[in-house]
């Protein structure tokens, strides 16, 4: 039996920043301004590039490490930080390419579909609303609150597999970041690794079972 046949895919996870839209230039922007506003530290955009993937307490928290910030406190700052984001987004967030078919598509085939984001639900809706993929799309959502470890921990790809009622072997990911293809693979699940946001080789190393530029170059039946 081959090992297709042998691990039947029933759903789909999909990670968003990087997947499904790209907006880690607005996220690290308005973190940028929290940081200057807030501590008046100068901090700059690939001070958060190392963190990407981890939700918005490590994605902070670590630039604030690093410049050594003594005052930060993590629910202040990113509760401005995310006010920031919410209004330099608007009407400038777009899907990815192949993301919004890609999805659909996955439902066309009878594949269960989640959304596993590390972070917050508040950002989650913002962005799944820019994109036209919020109201019911995915069968389940979680997000960075739900669950106390982050990528490159497991749990919330497992606790995705849970909400929609499906062994981990049967689940493929959808990652662009090396700590999300890590988690997929410690999870027990296929990855397909998505070039948005790291290097071809780092990806592969990570441990990405098949790999595309972006949610254009690849369809779902490609996996099952």
């Amino acid at each position: 039996m081959s090992a297709a046949k042998a691990r039947p895919t029933r759903a789909v996870i999909f990670d968003m920043d990087g997947v499904l839209t790209d907006s880690e230039w607005f996220i690290a922007e308005a973190a940028r301004l929290m940081f200057q506003e807030t501590h008046g530290a100068a901090v700059q955009h690939e001070d958060f590039h190392e963190f990407v993937g981890m939700g918005e307490n490590r994605f902070l928290g670590g630039v604030a490490e690093k410049y050594g910030i003594t005052g930060f406190e993590i629910e202040r700052d990113k509760a401005r930080t995310y006010a920031i984001y919410v209004d330099i987004v608007k009407g400038k967030l777009n899907p990815l390419p192949g993301a919004v078919e890609f999805v659909k598509d996955c439902g066309k085939l009878g594949l269960k579909t989640a959304l596993a984001t590390s972070t917050d639900y508040i950002k989650m809706m913002a962005n799944l609303e820019a994109i036209g993929l919020a109201n019911g799309v995915f069968d389940a959502m979680v997000n960075g609150l739900d669950v106390e470890r982050r990528k490159p921990f497991p749990d919330i790809f497992l606790e995705a597999a849970r909400r929609i009622n499906t062994v981990p072997e049967h689940c493929w990911v959808v990652e662009d970041s090396v700590g999300g293809v890590e988690a997929a693979k410690a999870a027990g699940m296929r990855c397909l690794g998505i070039l948005t946001t790291f290097p071809e080789a780092a990806i592969r190393r990570a441990g990405a079972d098949v790999i595309a530029k972006d949610l254009s170059a690849i369809r779902p039946i490609e996996l099952v």
